[in-house]
């Protein structure tokens, strides 16, 4: 006797449920740390930073915090956590400072693109300029207290606006890939003062780089808008 079509079916869809329950469940492996994607082209921080500067930084040495992060994460703790949860956590460790320095280093350069996005106010306006006018003087002040921090920083690091313990805006050098997140602080700018962010364009003339970078691509009113978080 020949089934018909409606046997037939049925039967397929009663082994489908069968498979199904008899298949294993497998817990599914954390998702890898993954670089966002630059938010503007390579070319448009000319003549500021040229396209090179901006490929090989982004491209190589940052694209390289995250490879090596996702490597030494594997099978640990860290695996399941944010990118922020483990520079926190990871900071508190010195047994585990490699995951650290390329965990902080991944966020520092989250942080850092995305306030170069062209397109905003090239100098703080509003509560910004207010607020930078009271801790630094304005903006002439801020600049050269930027500078002034960034040739205080020794060989690789950062320069970080942030707040004191009083919400006054302070600006601080860090050395390496630290950063004041990882003390609780905000990170509200940093301007990376390792050599592959400018020795391609500007040699060994770290001010020089720091410069032109406050003055034409910086996107304050990014700034702005961390202040307000």
């Amino acid at each position: 006797m020949t089934a018909s079509r409606r046997e037939i079916l049925i039967a397929g869809l009663g082994a489908m449920a069968v498979a199904a329950i008899a298949r294993p469940t497998v817990a599914r492996a954390a998702a890898p740390f993954v670089q966002p994607p630059l938010p503007f082209a390579e070319k448009d921080l000319e003549p500021t930073i040229s396209a090179r500067t901006v490929g090989l930084h982004y491209g190589k040495h940052h694209k390289g915090y995250f490879d090596k992060l996702n490597d030494l994460v594997k099978g640990s703790e860290y695996e399941t956590m944010s990118l922020e949860e483990v520079v926190r956590a990871s900071a508190k460790r010195e047994k585990d400072r490699k995951i650290f320095n390329n965990a902080a280093q991944a966020w520092n350069h989250n942080v850092y693109w995305d306030v170069l996005k062209p397109g905003g106010p090239q100098k703080p306006e509003g509560v910004l300029a207010e607020a930078i006018e009271e801790s630094f003087g304005g903006f002439d002040g801020l600049k050269a207290q930027i500078l002034a921090t960034s040739d205080g920083v020794f060989g690789t690091g950062w320069v970080w606006l942030t707040k004191d313990s009083n919400g006054k805006l302070v600006l601080r050098g860090y050395q390496d890939a630290d950063n004041p997140m990882a003390g609780g602080k905000p990170a509200i700018l940093g301007i990376d003062v390792w050599e592959h962010a400018y020795y391609l364009d500007y040699e060994n003339r770290r001010a020089q780089h720091v410069a032109a970078l406050v003055d034409k691509a910086i996107n304050w009113a990014v700034v702005a808008e961390r202040i307000k978080a």
